[in-house]
C-alpha cells in the first residue's frame, strides 16, 4: 500500500510538473554577440524584468554568440517564427525595407543629442521604419538596441585620411557602409560580425568597420593593432519579437513586455556612450588609438557628402522622409 500511496503521489507530483512547466510561455533569443557584450546585457535586463513580473509566466532563454542564427538570418527567422525574438543589426532588414539604412548615412547625426531625439520612442523616424519592417516582415520591434557609433581598424598602419582606404580591401556590414567605402576609394567587403577575427588575423581584408564594444568584446585587438575613432555613423540594432508569437501573448503579459522594452531601451541608449568610452581606454595599451581633428573630420565628411544623395535616388519617398525626420531632430 505504502509503495502504491508514494507511486500515486510521484506520479501526481511529474503531472504537477509538466502543468506547471507547460503554463509557462518561452521567448527563444537569437544574438550574433557573446552575452557579455551590452546588448547580451540589455536582454538580460530584460529578462529579469519581464520573468519577475509576470511571475514565472514568461520565461526568456538568451542563445548568444550566434548560437542560432547569424545576425543576417535574424529577420527571417523571427519573421517565420522559428525563433521567437532576436537581435539584428538595423542594416539587414534593408532587404524588405531599404530606407532603415539611413542611421548609416555618414555624418547625418550632428551630436548625441541629435540621435537621440531621432530614434526615440514615438518619433516620426521610428514611426515611418518600425511600421514597415512590421508590415513587410512580421517582425515587431521592441526596442532599439544602441550599439555606439562606427570605427575603423587597421593593422600595421594608420588610418586618419580618407585617402589611408584608397584601393583598400575593407571589410563593411551594411550596404550604405559599403557606399562610404567607396566613396573614400576602397572595395567594401559584406561580412557578419562573427567572422571578423578570423578575417583580420587571415588578412583577408585590410581594413575593418565596426563598434567600439565589438573590439573589446570579441577580442579584436588580437589581431588589429590600430583603431580610428571616426565615429561617422551610428549602429544601431534592434530587438524584435515574431508578431504572431506576440499577438499570441494575454494583454498582460503583451503590457509588460512593452513596458519592459520600453525601460531597457533607456537603460542601453543612456549607457552606451560610456561603455564606448570604456572600450576604447580598455584598448589603449594593446592598440594604437588615432582621434581625429575637427579638420580632419571635415575633410571625411567632404569625401562621403554624396552617400546621402546617393540613399535618396535609391530608397525613394521613404528614404527621403527617413532623411528629412533626423534632419527635422535637429531643429
Amino acid at each position: 500500500m505504502r509503495r502504491f500511496i508514494f507511486g500515486a503521489l510521484g506520479a501526481a507530483a511529474i503531472a504537477l510538473a509538466g502543468a506547471a512547466t507547460e503554463a509557462k510561455t518561452i521567448i527563444r533569443v537569437t544574438l550574433q554577440l557573446p552575452a557579455t557584450h551590452p546588448l547580451g546585457q540589455n536582454w538580460l535586463s530584460f529578462k529579469q524584468k519581464i520573468e519577475e513580473r509576470s511571475g514565472g509566466e514568461l520565461e526568456l532563454q538568451l542563445f548568444p554568440s550566434a548560437q542560432l542564427f547569424k545576425d543576417k538570418e535574424v529577420p527571417g527567422a523571427v519573421g517565420s517564427g522559428a525563433v521567437e525574438a532576436g537581435s539584428a543589426y538595423l542594416g539587414r532588414f534593408t532587404g524588405s525595407v531599404p530606407a532603415v539604412d539611413v542611421v548609416a548615412i555618414p555624418f547625418i547625426f550632428k551630436d548625441e543629442a541629435q540621435l537621440r531625439a531621432a530614434v526615440r520612442q514615438g518619433s516620426a523616424l521610428r514611426k515611418i521604419l518600425d511600421d514597415a519592417i512590421l508590415k513587410e516582415t512580421n517582425n515587431r520591434v521592441l526596442w532599439w538596441q544602441a550599439f555606439g557609433r562606427n570605427i575603423y581598424l587597421s593593422k600595421g598602419f594608420p588610418i586618419r585620411k580618407p585617402s589611408d582606404l584608397k584601393d583598400r580591401k575593407v571589410r563593411t556590414y551594411g550596404k550604405i557602409q559599403g557606399w562610404t567605402v567607396e566613396a573614400l576609394g576602397g572595395a567594401p567587403v559584406l561580412m557578419s560580425g562573427s567572422k571578423q577575427f578570423l578575417a583580420y588575423q587571415q588578412g583577408a581584408v585590410d581594413v575593418g568597420m565596426t563598434g567600439a564594444t565589438a573590439v573589446k568584446s570579441r577580442k579584436l585587438y588580437e589581431v588589429m593593432d590600430h583603431m580610428t575613432l571616426t565615429f561617422d555613423s551610428a549602429i544601431e540594432f534592434l530587438a524584435v519579437m515574431n508578431n504572431d508569437f506576440y499577438n499570441s501573448l494575454t494583454p498582460e503579459q503583451q503590457k509588460i513586455i512593452t513596458e519592459a522594452a520600453a525601460e531597457v531601451e533607456k537603460e542601453l541608449r543612456d549607457a552606451i556612450y560610456q561603455k564606448e568610452a570604456e572600450a576604447v581606454e580598455f584598448v589603449r595599451d594593446k592598440m594604437t588609438v588615432i582621434e581625429l581633428t575637427p579638420a580632419e573630420r571635415a575633410e571625411w565628411e567632404k569625401a562621403t557628402a554624396g552617400v546621402v544623395d546617393r540613399f535618396i535616388a535609391e530608397t525613394g519617398e521613404t528614404g527621403r522622409r527617413a532623411v528629412e525626420a533626423i534632419r527635422a531632430a535637429a531643429e
